[in-house]
């Protein structure tokens, strides 16, 4: 079985996806409408106080988009992958974020449920470019993605980005990614309309066929929890500038 495939989504100029969380599914096909197709809803495991309740949300926002991405929460915390796993094979969202050293189990998992996922890698930033670090350990980016397309991980997630501070440790991934093949890089953390021009900028070049921030407290309406959708068709509209 092949995974779900990214690069078969509408992209902006062939290779932008978006992600915003949605919190229904009403907030999902605004959100996807304000942003021209480009954006892929989603849900982060942490804001669930059970699985199911985690599976009703995500098979309700599969109501208004074809695939619905599960994050981890909390900051990107690791202790959440199991919760993510649960709630994807209750679900089957199209797309879940994992700790990079969970993902190869999570996929040869849900694949022998019959379940066709893309599924993320997490890794953090180094603080100097040509490295990240996995589990809390430094590895050169070119090792990173040997290792990542020998366990068949096809995307790689980068958090946190804080804003640009990483900026072009991002670029280098990106350019080392799209040279070995692999398919998707998803950066996380401070991505706003402040800071989308420079970031989507510094990875246009770079060849990689799918690059899909991940935005998401910016965006949200703090008093309502719902991802304002004016502020998509913002970020988008700056994007296309």
């Amino acid at each position: 079985m092949q995974k779900m495939d990214l690069t078969k989504l509408k992209k902006m100029d062939d290779f932008l996806l978006f992600n915003f969380l949605a919190k229904d599914k009403d907030n999902a096909a605004a959100i996807i409408e304000a942003g021209d197709g480009y954006i892929v809803p989603g849900i982060v495991s942490s804001d669930f106080e059970s699985i199911e309740d985690g599976i009703k949300k995500v098979k309700e926002l599969k109501e208004a988009a074809p695939v619905v991405s599960i994050g981890l929460g909390d900051n990107g915390n690791p202790a959440n992958w199991g919760k993510v796993l649960a709630i994807a094979e209750g679900s089957d969202p199209g797309h879940i974020n994992q700790p990079f050293e969970k993902s190869s189990y999570s996929s040869g998992y849900l694949k022998a449920k019959g379940l066709n996922q893309a599924i993320n890698g997490l890794v953090s930033p180094a603080g100097k470019v040509g490295y990240v670090k996995v589990a809390g350990m430094e590895m050169k980016v070119e090792n990173l993605v040997d290792l990542a397309l020998s366990m068949e991980i096809n995307s790689i997630k980068f958090m946190p980005l804080k804003g640009t501070t990483h900026l072009e440790e991002l670029i280098y991934l990106c350019r080392v990614a799209a040279e070995k093949g692999i398919t998707a890089i998803e950066p996380a953390g401070g991505i706003s309309a402040d800071n989308i021009v420079s970031i989507v900028n510094g990875v246009r070049e770079t060849g990689i066929p799918v690059f899909m921030p991940h935005i998401f407290g910016s965006a949200v309406d703090k008093t309502t929890g719902r991802t304002i959708p004016e502020e998509v068709a913002k970020i988008i509209n700056l994007v296309r500038s």
